[in-house]
């Protein structure tokens, strides 16, 4: 069966559907009913995954797509690309039962009624490209997935956003198609230069020997991956598009859009130029650890919900970043475990502040207080949420956040050791905005807060018993992470390397 094709197929055919029915309500039942199809289906094909198998990619499949040029239709899925698409479609029926007021004039931000039909055949639209862009095994498949995700989240925040959508999505999809453009460019001169005849990855690793060449290719590909990241300095179009975004989207945008920056570093830019990945990478170890200390300070002094946790995600990325160049099997490993836990613990605290400005209408911190008292569950559910984006020992952040750290203290230790402040700024942060929306005295604006509803408990529950079930017994993920991790890294030939499935007693296992 071809599984990942079917994977992508069944959303769009979805969305085709969705677009087609006569009422919102059965439109937003259908897009539920659809994207739970696929979780159940992508829980059928990870069952059948072998972690340990000699295959590099598992299901996959290739077709010629144009032959001419050499580029096939090439998908296929190791542990790394697995994981990611796992956190792709358990999010995706989590956000479509949040965003289920979203589209009709009620929801977060109080957007303006727009189609409710559109809005969900969109979500399940952008479902299919994410399954697609971490399956491609085809460089140019991948960077037409790559860029045509920016198609439904563009809508998503021009249509459907706050009050500056429009400033919003076009400042996100400017700073996108600059760094696909570069990206297009390397992935050309990779194409002319390796002179395979092929875009199939597998095929090109090893093909450029020339360390300028290397060089320039890699600046091209990890540009591009900085800016979808985003690193710092690349940073600046996410706050305002995670702000202006319908709390739904912003979970897509931040949990996973964002990933496949820091996957294609990991995928692409360390085997297809191990060289000049090994050349750049103190220069990116100084943009991450940048990156993990301004995101964390500026989110301090942010007065807005959401872009506070969008200022979260800068620094939680430069963990990431870090993690991926640090080169070592435990740093890699919780790089991409991290990749996992940031969207479930990110996208627990966008939909809960999503459920906050629903009720007061309003983003801002200081019109919040209290809220403990009259909202228990909520308050209790969006600690939860903020003491894994912190870290907190015993929650899923913890386990991968200490890797890195671990990881990169191997060969780096300055750099780690520097990037631990982060861990500090990040207490300040999420419990000085707990402190300030959740507890002293009640609010006036606040007093009539209903709790969760049962639709709101069925969206938190699965992020927050997610972020505790990987806290304590991350194993079954890193079982699956772990061997992709070490190919990957085999590819680069690091001098330090060690497999993580050799150390039975180290932190990846």
């Amino acid at each position: 069966m071809p599984w990942l094709s079917t994977l992508m197929a069944v959303p769009v055919l979805g969305a085709v559907g969705v677009s087609l029915v006569k009422s919102d309500k059965l439109a937003k039942q259908l897009a539920l009913a659809i994207s739970l199809v696929v979780l159940v289906l992508t829980g059928v094909l990870a069952a059948q995954f072998n972690p340990t198998s000699g295959t590099r990619f598992q299901f996959a499949e290739v077709y010629d797509w144009i032959p001419r040029f050499g580029v096939h239709y090439g998908v296929g899925v190791d542990g790394i690309a697995l994981v990611l698409i796992a956190l792709s479609v358990v999010l995706v029926p989590i956000v479509i039962l949040a965003s289920w007021h979203d589209a009709d004039g009620t929801g977060a931000n109080a957007p303006p009624k727009r189609s409710v039909k559109t809005y969900f055949a969109l979500l399940l639209v952008l479902e299919a490209m994410m399954i697609g862009v971490f399956a491609s095994t085809d460089v140019f498949l991948f960077y037409v997935f790559f860029e045509a995700m920016l198609i439904p989240m563009y809508f998503m925040i021009g249509s459907y956003g706050g009050a500056q959508r429009s400033y919003a999505a076009v400042k996100f999809l400017l700073y996108s198609l600059f760094g696909g453009l570069l990206m297009l460019v390397a992935v050309i001169a990779l194409y002319v230069i390796a002179d395979k005849g092929t875009f199939m990855f597998p095929e090109l690793i090893g093909a450029i020997q020339d360390p300028t060449t290397q060089k320039w290719l890699f600046a091209g590909f990890f540009i591009a991956f900085a800016v979808k990241a985003p690193l710092w300095p690349f940073h600046t179009w996410l706050p305002d598009a995670a702000a202006q975004a319908p709390a739904g989207a912003a979970v897509l945008l931040v949990g996973v859009l964002d990933k496949v920056g820091t996957y294609g570093m990991l995928r692409f830019c360390l085997e297809l130029f191990p060289d000049a990945s090994k050349f750049f990478t103190p220069l990116v170890i100084v943009l991450s650890v940048v990156g993990i200390i301004y995101g964390a300070i500026v989110a301090i002094g942010q007065t807005d919900i959401k872009r506070l946790i969008a200022y979260t995600s800068i620094s939680h990325f430069g963990f990431i970043a870090m993690g991926v160049f640090a080169m070592t099997a435990n740093a890699g490993a919780g790089a991409t475990l991290y990749m996992v836990n940031h969207g479930f613990s990110t996208g627990a605290l966008f939909l809960i502040a999503g459920f906050l400005i629903y009720r007061r209408g309003s983003s801002q911190i200081a019109d919040y207080g209290g809220v403990q008292k009259v909202a228990p569950v909520l308050a209790g559910t969006f600690l939860i949420a903020g003491l894994s984006s912190l870290s907190l020992p015993g929650l899923s952040s913890f386990v991968s956040e200490f890797m890195v750290l671990i990881g990169t203290y191997e060969v780096h230790p300055v750099p780690a050791i520097i990037a631990t402040t982060g861990v500090i700024l990040a207490a300040v942060y999420v419990l000085w905005m707990y402190q300030r929306m959740m507890t002293g005295p009640t609010a006036e604006s606040v007093k009539l807060f209903p709790d969760l509803d049962i639709r709101e408990k069925w969206v938190v529950a699965p992020l927050i018993a997610v972020i505790i079930a990987v806290g304590f017994f991350p194993k079954p993920l890193l079982d699956v992470i772990n061997p992709a991790v070490d190919k990957t890294l085999s590819t680069v030939q690091v001098d330090q390397f060690t497999p993580a499935v050799a150390d039975k007693k180290g932190a990846g296992q």
